[in-house]
């Protein structure tokens, strides 16, 4: 994908009259795309109604979180924000369209923030996550920050909860020391962190 860091998985989808069948998970070609195992320490499912808003959201290091995101029934237009400060591609998008019956996933590593909208009248999310959630260590930003100009392109404002539509820009977060820096990711994917 267009930010470093991001990788979009499109298995081979079989059909047949059954339905359809595809490896959602392998750990090898994951890891060997990465640079490293990716060990599931939790998995997550989000259920939201039609224009729902989620995101943008991230975590910080330690303990970090790296994201395998699928949607498994509905819809999704699925973003993926470089909130790694001094990268260079702080700031930068990448959005696929995430849809039940696809296969189609994203991996997200530490340092990139994920927001994603419901298209659908209901949709189904999956997060196989690397590390437990811990409280106190959300990184939220607002997804309809102008400056990130990210593609919404909603008719009617968005369904968001509270703290998503207080959530601060991406430069605001940036000033207050809020964001992981592009070096500290590295390092902690590295093992060094």
């Amino acid at each position: 994908m267009a930010v470093p860091g991001c990788f979009r998985l499109t298995p081979e989808v079989y059909r047949d009259q059954r339905g359809l069948f595809y490896e959602a998970f392998r750990h090898e070609p994951l890891a060997e795309a990465i640079g490293h195992p990716f060990t599931v320490r939790q998995a997550n499912c989000s259920v939201s109604r039609y224009n729902t808003l989620r995101g943008i959201h991230g975590t910080v290091l330690p303990p970090g979180q790296e994201k395998l995101v699928t949607c498994v029934d509905g819809a999704v237009l699925d973003v993926a924000v470089d909130i790694r400060v001094g990268s260079p591609t702080f700031g930068m998008f990448d959005a696929t369209r995430l849809e039940e019956g696809s296969g189609v996933s994203v991996y997200l590593a530490d340092g990139i923030g994920h927001a994603f909208l419901v298209l659908t009248p209901t949709a189904r999310v999956h997060y196989l996550v690397s590390t437990e959630y811990v409280p106190g260590t959300m990184i939220d930003l607002d997804a309809l920050d102008p400056d990130l100009g990210l593609p919404w392109d909603t008719r009617e404002p968005p369904i968001r909860s509270e703290k998503d539509t207080t959530a601060p820009t991406l430069a605001e977060a940036a000033s207050a020391g809020l964001l992981p820096t592009y070096q500290e990711c590295l390092d902690f994917a590295a093992g060094l962190g």
